[in-house]
């Protein structure tokens, strides 16, 4: 049913039509995974699976139905297709399983992303993690807030915030860099420790204040962080890019230069 997108940002609608996809979209996902299922080889030589696949058919229908006129840039159709060129001012960005090689490893760090970017700015999103069965979100009203769901029905939404910033920090990293450059970029960020994790997660658990700044050099894509992005920045953190701007969107090819997501 077609909605009006204003009137649900304002309301506070769309932040639970997001979880709702986001947690649906986790559940189409959920049984593909620790099964050994086929994995295919994208141009980029990256992964992808039938769980990719089905998952980001689920959001783009989903979100077609209720806002039909807000275009949508999502990771497998683009890698399909060729990445656009230019994108509208307000659209959605959708990464329907981030942690792809994880998620076939069988671990547990992949997420399905969903965000809506407006003027080159992240103003909504919602993160679902689908083998712990939490959902994080930009929060009706503003801040964020994060919730468990399974078979017997969703918890209620708790508001969560980034903390301040400890002594004894910790950085969340990629698990591609080597251990000396992971100590390196975790002390140029004022953290003394450090733990690799995959996904957008990394977003979300500086955004619950359990962990401290997660800098990333190596290449990404923007729809593998405006979901974690707008969460982050609702829950009182910042994702600054080179620059020292905040990470901005539309940029040529959808690529990310290197940035850092901070908490407190």
């Amino acid at each position: 049913m077609k909605t009006d997108l204003d009137a649900d940002l304002k309301s506070g609608a769309l932040h639970d039509h997001l979880a709702a996809i986001a947690e649906d979209a986790a559940r189409v996902i959920l049984p593909y995974w620790k099964v050994g299922t086929e994995v295919f080889a994208k141009a980029d030589d990256s992964p992808v699976t039938q769980a990719d696949r089905e998952a980001e058919t689920l959001i783009l229908s989903r979100l077609a139905a209720l806002y039909p006129d807000v275009p949508a840039v999502a990771e497998e159709q683009s890698e399909a297709q060729g990445r656009p060129e230019v994108a509208a001012d307000r659209y959605w960005l959708i990464d329907p399983l981030d942690g792809t090689k994880g998620f076939v490893a069988g671990k547990e760090s992949f997420t399905v992303n969903i965000a809506l970017i407006d003027a080159g700015r992240p103003v909504a999103g919602v993160v679902t993690a689908p083998a712990n069965e939490t959902t994080w979100r930009t929060a009706p009203g503003g801040g964020a807030e994060m919730r468990r769901y399974g078979e017997t029905g969703p918890e209620g939404w708790r508001a969560i915030k980034v903390r301040n910033r400890p002594d004894d920090g910790i950085a969340l990293l990629s698990h591609s860099v080597t251990d000396e450059e992971a100590a390196r970029l975790a002390a140029r960020h004022g953290c003394t420790r450090w733990q690799g994790t995959d996904s957008s997660l990394k977003f979300c658990l500086i955004a619950e204040g359990r962990f401290d700044a997660y800098p990333r050099t190596g290449p990404t894509s923007e729809w593998d962080t405006a979901a974690g992005q707008a969460v982050l920045e609702a829950a009182g953190g910042r994702v600054l890019a080179e620059d020292g701007r905040p990470l901005a969107y539309g940029k040529p090819g959808f690529l990310n230069g290197p940035f850092v997501a901070m908490g407190g």
